[in-house]
């Protein structure tokens, strides 16, 4: 993970077929299987699967708190990268990128805020979850869902 308190990243090599990892991520009902944040999502306006400029709402809940957000993907290259941006405050683009490696395929996940928590975000955050840090539990979030995402897809194979 990098930290310059806007962004995180992290990988995992997964024993499975890139394409099928793409679509593992791209089932939006599904990710709520893997994301100890995000509960799922679903395509919104003309929208039916992941492409450029298609839209979905996503429903998260961390603590007491739940919220939705509706984002626009700016990538969708299947078996290559997904990408989405969330608006809010900050706006950050969530991506997952996918590339053979030995024993599999390499997933990263990553976000990048386009600026630091304020204050006031800072102080909501830590009233309405309990979660001092919200970049880092972003990244233990990353992590999280790379690691059940990896078990799913193994279990699967």
């Amino acid at each position: 993970m990098s930290g310059d308190g806007r962004t995180g990243e992290a990988s995992v090599v997964i024993a499975a077929e890139p394409e099928v990892l793409w679509a593992m991520v791209t089932d939006l009902p599904r990710m709520g299987e893997w994301s100890p944040e995000n509960k799922g999502g679903e395509w919104v306006g003309d929208a039916t699967g992941p492409a450029v400029g298609a839209r979905f709402k996503g429903r998260n809940q961390r603590g007491k708190s739940r919220w939705s957000t509706t984002v626009t993907i700016t990538e969708a290259e299947p078996g290559r990268s997904f990408a989405f941006r969330a608006s809010g405050k900050p706006a950050t683009v969530w991506r997952y990128g996918f590339e053979p490696a030995e024993g599999g395929t390499r997933v990263t996940e990553s976000f990048a805020m386009d600026k630091p928590l304020g204050a006031l975000n800072r102080l909501i955050t830590k009233v309405t979850t309990g979660v001092d840090d919200r970049r880092a539990d972003m990244e233990e979030g990353v992590r999280t869902t790379l690691a059940n995402l990896k078990a799913a897809a193994e279990k699967s194979a």
